[in-house]
């Protein structure tokens, strides 16, 4: 099948042949008051893409700051200098395939997937065939799509960049966000002693997830915090790295997530480069995480989700019409774990 010719292959859920989808779009930069639900021309999958029916998207802070164009760095990175190069918001999905490029020999038509796509917040999106991994059949469609992103990152911080094994001491900061609600499950579920840093309305949620001792961020400065860890997931990105260093054994690392607080221009990515170059000169190793898209992680994320090790914490679902409301909430910073947008089921 040539890639000229898989687009025909797109259905609606219904069934019938389609030519234009609804998805959540975005032709400026600025908050979620600048997302509107339009009809646009189903994409084409290209050679080494796939054609996805999408079920339900997540969104999580890589939406936000593509959303908002900050920080600048984020821009400057090829997402588009003056407006969203990608119009249609999102990464997370999950769904079925339509339609196959002509080099794609690990999916076919009717499988169902999860993973990382270009503009997930639509009916129809496209993806690197590589970027996704098989749906396990017993995941609902809701906590794949909350899983791709997220659920990856945390694996590989802890993992690859972590070099976790059983038996050590992890701390995970921001433990009740998308990316820390999957670290405490996956360290608990290989065999490290987890704890977590939250805020006062979510150290509950924290405990549910396997995390020993729980501090409200609120209440507990890092410097109160008497335990020593082998490994810190700092997913808050707003602590100063000579004190979560404090809280390292000898030769203790410390993996930082994502690039949250900082300024306008580089955000707290400027963080997690000083630590890199710092970590040379000291007796700890600190780590810059940039995430990897591809299946590796998700395969190994399927496995997990799969035997019930991991179960993704969505903290609401939104039709589609709500997405507005639901990229609100994202900003406000109130939730704990991940939202959902469920594009083929409630509108």
């Amino acid at each position: 099948m040539t890639t000229a010719t898989t687009a025909t292959a797109a259905t609606t859920h219904g069934g019938s042949a389609a030519s234009t989808m609804r998805a959540a779009v975005q032709h400026r930069y600025g908050g979620a008051e600048t997302v509107t639900v339009e009809t646009m021309p189903v994409p084409s999958p290209g050679e080494d893409e796939v054609l996805i029916a999408v079920e339900a998207a997540g969104i999580d802070r890589g939406t936000e700051h593509l959303m908002t164009g900050r920080p600048y760095l984020v821009r400057l990175a090829g997402f588009g200098l003056t407006k969203p190069k990608q119009p249609v918001l999102g990464f997370d999905v999950a769904g079925t395939v339509v339609a196959v490029g002509a080099a794609v020999s690990r999916f076919a038509v009717g499988d169902e997937v999860f993973g990382i796509a270009t503009g997930s917040v639509a009916q129809f999106a496209v993806a690197k065939a590589d970027k996704l991994s098989h749906k396990p059949a017993n995941v609902p469609f809701d906590a794949a799509a909350a899983s791709g992103v997220s659920g990856s990152t945390a694996l590989q911080a802890l993992v690859d960049a972590g070099g976790l094994v059983a038996g050590q001491r992890v701390l995970v900061v921001g433990a009740s966000g998308g990316v820390g609600t999957f670290a405490v499950q996956i360290a608990a579920a290989l065999g490290a002693t987890v704890d977590g840093i939250a805020g006062t309305d979510n150290l509950d949620l924290v405990r549910s997830l396997g995390a020993e001792q729980v501090f409200d961020h609120r209440t507990t400065a890092l410097t109160d915090i008497d335990q020593r860890y082998d490994l810190i997931i700092d997913c808050g990105g707003r602590n100063p790295t000579r004190r979560l260093r404090r809280l390292l054994t000898d030769g203790g690392t410390l993996v930082i997530v994502g690039g949250e607080g900082g300024n306008r221009l580089t955000g707290g990515f400027g963080r997690q480069l000083r630590a890199a170059l710092l970590s040379p000169f000291v007796a700890h190793r600190l780590v810059m995480l940039m995430s990897r898209e591809h299946h590796d992680g998700t395969d190994r994320l399927a496995e997990l989700l799969s035997n019930g090790s991991v179960t993704p914490v969505i903290a609401a679902r939104f039709g589609f019409a709500d997405v507005d409301q639901a990229l609100e909430r994202l900003e406000s910073g109130r939730s704990g774990g991940k939202l959902v947008v469920e594009v083929a089921g409630r509108g």
